[in-house]
């Protein structure tokens, strides 16, 4: 127990894969509804601002209203000369205090010395990404509109939304789904191939939108695979921004085994460095043992890899990213 804090919990382990099924509906629930009362999503109509022809691939800018008069800005990439739908990835950009960076992680050599979309592409799957609340062309997109950026705007944001009865959180999580609902829109996608990855918030926001919409059928969440119990033991809840937080989560009894385990038995792979300030090790393994075992409980253990790096802290390592990429060829050709 944390001495004047709460006593500590484990979520209660299935002990079949029916019971987990018939567990995930009043889950997931619950879980909607500690993120606020957000609006109803819906499939966007977007604007496409800009499209060209690239290295092997086509790039369309586009931007869409997310229903509660704000823009969202994302790119859409796909191979050129496809003729019939292809896989696609919804592609999580991370934070690290970039706010400037955003959807354009997906054109930068990161994390290694090509762009994913050129990978991606080069693969044959279609690629999108977005904005978040607060990054990229969303920056200044707070109460306070060009007056503050950034930081300021997250902050702003996430003061307004608990004013409002929502968290920044969940309607970031709602603004990727109307990303994930465009997508599958795509005549170019097949909807029964998309995949979901990103690293550090965009590991959280792949899991959580995973665990939330199982339209994602395959998933790969690089750092940030954060058990909340063990960050607070650890005395490490500063490692997270103030988008991170929902309030009543553990009050609920819910820790984030019981997120992550929403995915199975969809294929998902976790790669984390043991030495991440952010997702301590021990709940690390906690969460990949808890959503290792139900996996085995619909006897597709293979579906799930998690994979804890030794002596890497928060980073995207060039290994993570071969893995990244063979695991999407596997799960999603």
């Amino acid at each position: 127990m944390l001495p004047g804090k709460f006593e500590t919990f484990s979520y209660p382990a299935p002990q079949s894969a029916v019971k987990w099924e018939n567990e995930k509906e009043k889950l997931r629930a619950r879980l909607w509804s500690l993120l606020g009362d957000l609006p109803q999503p819906f499939t966007p109509q977007p604007e496409i601002t800009r499209r060209e022809q690239r290295n092997g691939y086509i790039l369309e800018k586009f931007q869409f209203e997310n229903g509660v008069g704000d823009l969202v800005y994302g790119y859409f990439a796909m191979p050129a000369g496809c003729t019939q739908p292809v896989p696609a990835i919804l592609y999580h950009h991370y934070h690290g205090g970039e706010y400037d960076n955003a959807k354009e992680e997906i054109l930068k050599n990161y994390p290694v010395d090509k762009p994913p979309v050129e990978s991606f592409t080069e693969a044959g799957c279609a690629v999108l990404a977005i904005d978040a609340y607060a990054f990229g062309e969303r920056r200044h997109q707070g109460p306070a509109g060009q007056r503050e950026s950034g930081g300021r705007t997250e902050s702003a944001l996430f003061k307004q939304f608990i004013w409002q009865g929502k968290t920044l959180w969940g309607m970031m999580v709602r603004d990727d789904q109307l990303a994930l609902n465009y997508l599958l829109s795509r005549p170019e996608v097949d909807p029964k191939r998309v995949g979901a990855t990103g690293m550090s918030m965009g590991s959280t926001r792949t899991w959580w939108l995973s665990a939330l919409d199982e339209r994602i059928r395959a998933a790969v969440c690089v750092c940030c695979l954060t058990r909340y119990q063990d960050l607070l033991q650890h005395g490490e809840a500063n490692q997270h921004g103030i988008y991170y937080y929902v309030p009543n989560l553990l009050k609920e009894g819910i820790d984030m085994e019981a997120v992550v385990g929403l995915i199975a038995p969809r294929p998902l792979l976790t790669m984390t460095g043991d030495r991440d300030g952010g997702s301590p090790v021990d709940g690390v393994n906690a969460i990949n043992s808890f959503v290792s075992d139900i996996y085995k409980l619909y006897n597709q253990p293979n579906d799930f890899r998690g994979i804890v790096y030794p002596g890497v802290a928060h980073e995207y390592t060039s290994d993570m990213w071969r893995e990244t990429l063979a695991w999407f060829k596997e799960k999603l050709q």
